[in-house]
């Protein structure tokens, strides 16, 4: 049998999760009583799992192994007019690296593990076994298709499937954003102390170990943050050299483990209080 349906049952005979595609590779759309989402889908289409509608409706989740559904009277008319099979990478424990183009292709062969691939009709899938999450657009002419996606069935490919690597793990993780301190009034140091600083690298690598204090704190931030303020301005405090770019690097240390603008002002503070040291 070589039916888009026939194509189909064998697939999820094998454990792959299947669908009817329609002309331009998407799936059907949903039946009139999931028409615009009316039903709440499954639920809302959140999680990986199987649509409950008997018909192909929602998509990837329609996707299913059970032959008497693949065969149901419900799904007859969309492989009449399908155009093609499609199937839920993630469902079958899988992950597809679509590369779209000749550029992505190089890309793959110099960067990513040898795996099963598959021609496409102007690249290439690379089929790892594993499951991550999906995301269009990780580089130029690649996209990543596994959970809550779905893919082309294209035909087995050659070479032998590889466990999913890091390096395309790493594809849709996002860069984090940069934590910009807010605008804050730091009370003004008490100046003219006797400097202890034999060399500017003495107060650098200061502030370069409270920023890790900080950083690394796994518990107990604020009280973290306050015993540093309180270690850097009784080493430091006195005798004018630290600077607003050296607080200015403390408070973006303490800010990006979630602090405050305002709780970063208060314990600065408080540790200037503290240590007896003036401000205005």
């Amino acid at each position: 049998m070589t039916t888009h349906l026939g194509i189909a049952l064998g697939l999820a005979a094998r454990g792959v999760p299947t669908l009817p595609l329609r002309a331009g590779k998407v799936p059907f759309g949903n039946c009139r009583v999931c028409a615009k989402n009316a039903c709440g889908g499954r639920p809302n289409m959140k999680t990986p799992g199987p649509c409950t509608c008997p018909h192909p409706c929602h998509g990837w989740a329609a996707a299913t192994t059970a032959p008497d559904i693949l065969n149901s009277p419900q799904w007859a008319a969309a492989w009449r007019q399908s155009a093609a099979v499609g199937y839920h990478p993630g469902g079958a424990s899988l992950t597809v690296v679509d590369l779209d183009n000749a550029v992505a292709i190089a890309w793959a062969r110099a960067s990513l593990p040898a795996t099963r691939v598959v021609p496409t009709t102007r690249g290439e899938h690379w089929i790892y076994q594993g499951t991550m999450q999906s995301a269009n657009a990780v580089r130029p002419g690649v996209d990543v298709k596994s959970l809550m996606a779905y893919a082309r069935w294209l035909g087995p490919g050659t070479g032998t499937i590889t466990a999913l690597p890091d390096v395309v793990r790493a594809l849709t993780v996002k860069e984090p954003t940069p934590v910009r301190p807010a605008p804050v009034t730091v009370p003004v140091l008490a100046r003219g102390g006797k400097c202890p600083h034999r060399t500017p690298t003495y107060l650098d690598r200061g502030i370069a170990m409270a920023e890790q204090r900080i950083t690394q704190a796994r518990e107990a931030v604020h009280a973290t943050v306050y015993r540093t303020f309180l270690a850097v301005l009784s080493t430091h405090g006195r005798c004018g050299c630290l600077t607003d770019a050296h607080t200015a690097r403390l408070f973006t240390a303490a800010q990006a483990k979630g602090e405050t603008a305002r709780h970063c002002t208060d314990a600065w503070t408080n540790a200037l209080t503290t240590l007896g040291l003036t401000h205005g």
